[in-house]
């Protein structure tokens, strides 16, 4: 069964394991390929409008036409 999951935040969570000196990133937007982790496919997000759900896909995305 498919499933649309909708993302509304358009930047990662950083987690920085206790002892280490680097962050790591967390995929939050639900584009990334190296999930969990962020590879910066956020960034296609930028300029979405408050509220709008869209669909993305390796050509581009999509504004979903609420009905309700």
């Amino acid at each position: 069964m498919s499933r649309l999951v909708r993302h509304d935040r358009n930047r990662p969570y950083e987690v920085r394991p206790e002892g280490a000196e680097k962050s790591i990133w967390i995929c939050a937007c639900g584009l990334s390929k190296n999930k969990p982790f962020c590879d910066g496919s956020h960034k296609r997000t930028r300029d979405e409008k408050e509220g709008a759900l869209y669909i993305y896909d390796d050509e581009g995305r999509i504004e979903v036409q609420s009905m309700y």
